[in-house]
């Protein structure tokens, strides 16, 4: 098994974290990607405990952002105040990268919205660095720019992280939001150095939803091992995580799919 594989919890959607990550260490998988509610329902310090027990890393924290207030649910937020939670939940669980979801736009102003997401990041990328953790951009497809990032491309990220220390702001490459850019293969490489991690799904197509029209590595159009390629030239060498959002999966017993996982990656991303 690539020992660089990493579960991301929300494809495992119905297991709880100490589910999840037993479940990892019994399948050999060395890494998980952690979501906060997941692990508000366990408590980070009996989750940081099972972790431990178990022997599994956290490749990432998701998530932290929406700083322009705008959220897929229509509550505004604090996506400050918030994410200073979030990178201290971060530090507790060993996590290196908390991934962040900048959010909608805010006002019908695209670029003001932008301006508020590189002011918080200045405001807490020193906070994250003194943490030892680091923030990761994950910009997302341009159909949720209304609700839920207004960074569609890696490029977008990479301009605002590049105001700050590498160590302490990176951008995230997810394959499902970001393979169709045709600037992709220069956008990784101007991110060397930069890139806190790689995520990897497919595409379901016909595209049944822009949120959950996800599937495993192999039953969609992407090419993983073109892109795994990309990052490393571009000098990433960290886990890889599998995150799919898919309503089928979900309703499946989380050691069926996991097991899938595995198989997927190994077929198509190793």
């Amino acid at each position: 098994m690539d020992p660089r594989l990493s579960l991301n919890q929300i494809t495992t959607k119905a297991w709880s974290l100490p589910e999840a990550v037993a479940g990892c260490a019994a399948a050999g998988v060395g890494w998980i990607g952690l979501w906060r509610d997941k692990v508000a329902e366990t408590g980070v310090d009996e989750a940081a405990r099972v972790l431990k027990e178990h022997g599994v890393r956290v490749s990432s924290l998701c998530r932290g952002g929406f700083f322009t207030g705008v959220t897929p649910e229509g509550s505004p937020v604090d996506g400050v105040a918030q994410t200073r939670e979030a990178i201290d939940e971060a530090a507790a669980l060993g996590a290196d990268v908390l991934v962040l979801v900048v959010g909608g736009i805010a006002g019908n102003d695209l670029a003001a919205s932008r301006q508020r997401v590189a002011d918080a990041v200045g405001e807490l990328a020193p906070y994250a660095g003194e943490r030892g953790v680091r923030l990761g951009l994950e910009p997302l497809h341009p159909m949720q720019c209304a609700d839920r990032s207004v960074l569609s491309t890696v490029d977008q990220a990479l301009s605002v992280a590049r105001e700050h220390p590498a160590e302490q702001v990176g951008v995230i490459v997810d394959e499902f939001h970001v393979w169709w850019d045709p600037r992709i293969e220069e956008s990784i490489a101007a991110a060397a150095g930069r890139i806190a991690g790689f995520h990897v799904c497919d595409v379901l197509v016909p595209l049944p939803d822009p949120l959950l029209g996800r599937a495993l590595p192999g039953d969609g159009p992407i090419d993983h091992r073109h892109l795994r390629a990309c990052v490393e030239a571009a000098g990433y060498t960290g886990p890889i995580e599998v995150e799919v959002f898919n309503a089928g999966l979900w309703a499946r017993p989380g050691a069926e799919v996991l097991a899938e996982t595995v198989a997927a990656f190994e077929r198509h991303v190793a």
